[in-house]
């Protein structure tokens, strides 16, 4: 908005407007009585209606094309318009924007003194006393928009609950409260603060940066000024080209261990006192190369410590269109055995540990894992009110160079363990299912030509039945024959649950193998 004054003598005026022109708001106001004319009169006051907007309204037509300015502001609810009109009362009214500048200065000078003129000089005297604020530099902003500075930090004032002092909405522009990182390596997903450190999880890269303490001390032991006032200080990068990726859902942290995932280097992590460690080398690169790789940028990968296992949990979720074609992977890597030593059949949205109990967050509810079936209506292996069998799976693998034929699946556990499947590289068996649960232990123990596992002093036993199809040359085959070969052979075992809750232990499978030729 400009306004043009003709000066008469060498003094400089102001033009000034208490309430700017950008307070003034879009609304809506009913007609108190019929206008036929410039006067409108309004049913209600204090609707911040300024000099400048359009008026529109609904009615017959034909309607002002453009529609007539608020001219000039009587009181909060009487106005006059830039033209004639003609109005039936109770008739809504809308105030838009300002779009004429024209009557601005005249109407306010008349009405209200949000407008009005201030001389520079005191009195207007020649060579008076000059209240101007005079000559300053100053330069034009040509870009205001937002700016989007993903590698950096910003402060704020501080923080005190004790005093009261709450200057977090302050970012001074005098002082030095940022700190740039390197772009390249990506947008920065994660923060951490650990003791007077701050560590910096970019897509890339891993740093850490110096806060509230002093870096560089002077040959007397003073620490110097220029880094003594800095809230952050220097930036320290972690060996590795290691970072967080796009998923700081992943970040988990115990004591001074801080896991995570990366996933564009199909690298689960370990940040500890001796650096970044590729955990995901422990036994499974080829698993975690390929199950990364799906996530995508739409998938999620939900880490979260287990306090009550000391374990490390991690769900890698790829996204998928169609719910029931959802596939995830959960699992979980304990230090003790320095290896990935679960699987487990729950999708958590968010996992977190608090005191002695591990919870997981599914659909706006929270649960609480390794509740006691005996207190509780939960029975085992049942998550988010599914419930699921136990499972098990090894694989044998003596004397590698050899070929053998396994001959019996052995088990020391609780009852009722079965196995679903066992197979080698060459040949398949047939699964040793659990008996009814009609029968007794005695009954059991009694069917030795069955197909299921016999007890002896505390161990169970089974002989495998091969069914693999017979090969071209052999004499004995399927099911007359016993065991099956292979220089390896897998087994997976399965615990079904009841509907009374039991605890299933295995402790140890083994097998009787021979030594076979082809």
């Amino acid at each position: 908005m400009a306004a043009i004054l003709e000066l008469k003598y060498f003094n400089s005026f102001w033009l000034k407007k208490l309430d700017t022109v950008v307070e003034v708001e879009n609304t809506k106001g009913i007609l108190d009585v019929a206008a036929s004319g410039t006067t409108i009169v309004l049913t209600e006051d204090n609707l911040n209606i300024g000099v400048g907007q359009t008026v529109s309204w609904v009615g017959p037509a034909p309607l002002p094309n453009p529609f007539p300015t608020v001219y000039k502001k009587i009181d909060d609810k009487t106005f006059v318009l830039s033209e004639s009109v003609t109005i039936a009362d109770a008739t809504e009214l809308s105030f838009g924007p300002i779009t004429d500048f024209t009557y601005i200065p005249a109407a306010y000078a008349e009405g209200p003194t949000d407008w009005y003129v201030e001389e520079a000089r005191i009195r207007g005297g020649y060579n008076n006393t000059n209240v101007d604020l005079g000559v300053k530099a100053y330069i034009v902003e040509d870009e205001t928009q937002q700016q989007h500075r993903k590698s950096s930090l910003i402060y704020s004032g501080v923080f005190n609950s004790r005093t009261g002092t709450n200057n977090t909405n302050q970012f001074s522009v005098g002082d030095d409260i940022t700190r740039s990182l390197d772009p390249s390596v990506g947008s920065i997903q994660k923060l951490y603060s650990e003791d007077t450190n701050l560590i910096i999880f970019q897509e890339s890269k891993v740093s850490r940066a110096l806060i509230d303490k002093d870096a560089i001390y002077s040959a007397e032991g003073q620490p110097m000024t220029t880094s003594g006032a800095q809230v952050i200080g220097q930036v320290q990068q972690y060996a590795g080209n290691y970072g967080i990726s796009t998923n700081p859902e992943s970040f988990a942290v115990y004591g001074y261990r801080k896991y995570f995932v990366d996933k564009n280097q199909n690298a689960v992590l370990r940040l500890s006192q001796d650096g970044i460690t590729e955990i995901s080398a422990y036994g499974m690169l080829d698993y975690f190369r390929d199950n990364l790789a799906l996530i995508g940028n739409s998938g999620r990968i939900i880490g979260g410590w287990d306090i009550y296992n000391k374990q490390y949990v991690l769900s890698l979720q790829p996204y998928s269109d169609n719910p029931e074609e959802e596939t995830f992977q959960t699992l979980a890597f304990d230090e003790d055995s320095t290896g990935w030593t679960s699987r487990f059949s729950f999708k958590p949205d968010l996992s977190e540990s608090l005191r002695n109990n591990f919870y997981t967050f599914k659909q706006g509810n929270i649960w609480r894992h390794y509740a006691d079936p005996t207190t509780t209506s939960i029975n085992y292996c049942n998550f988010y009110n599914t419930q699921y069998d136990a499972e098990v799976t090894l694989i044998f693998n003596p004397e590698v160079s050899m070929s053998k034929n396994f001959n019996t699946l052995n088990y020391e556990g609780s009852p009722g363990w079965a196995l679903a499947a066992l197979y080698s590289n060459s040949d398949t068996a047939t699964p040793i299912l659990k008996s009814s649960n009609a029968l007794t232990l005695t009954e059991i123990e009694s069917q030795l030509f069955e197909n299921n596992f016999k007890r002896k002093e505390n161990k169970y036993f089974g002989t495998i039945i091969n069914t693999t199809p017979p090969t071209y040359g052999e004499v004995i085959y399927g099911n007359s024959m016993n065991g099956i070969k292979g220089f390896y052979s897998t087994v997976r075992m399965v615990f079904v649950n009841q509907s009374t809750p039991q605890a299933a232990e295995l402790y140890s499978v083994s097998s009787n193998y021979v030594k076979s030729s082809y």
